[in-house]
């Protein structure tokens, strides 16, 4: 399977795509916005990643205005997060048979 959880209002998640050709690779383009993400899903994405901490982004908007900047998170309050807004989940995350690739890191992309 070759999945891509992307933000379509994100100029690098485009990039990303536009530059890869993921369209034309077979890759299904999952919108987090539009298609939110399952608990299945993104328990799924934690096994592969090796825990929720590794999908939470810090650059979210939300993150510092909900101070949670200054709080000791757990995993189960990343899963929580990342569940209740999509914005705090790292992006792009691409799921390449049974491979996970989080962020738009040179290394990942």
């Amino acid at each position: 399977m070759k999945k891509l959880y992307h933000l379509s209002s994100c100029s690098t998640c485009k990039k990303i795509i536009a530059e890869t050709g993921v369209q034309k690779k077979g890759f299904v383009l999952q919108d987090i916005k539009t298609e939110h993400i399952t608990p299945a899903q993104l328990d799924e994405m934690a096994k592969l990643a090796g825990s929720y901490e590794a999908l939470f982004s810090r650059r979210s908007q939300k993150y510092r205005p909900m101070g949670l900047h200054e709080k000791t998170l757990t995993e189960k309050d990343y899963r929580d997060l990342i569940l209740q807004e999509y914005t705090f989940l790292k992006r792009p995350v691409a799921v390449v048979d049974g491979k996970i690739y989080v962020g738009a890191d040179a290394k990942n992309v």
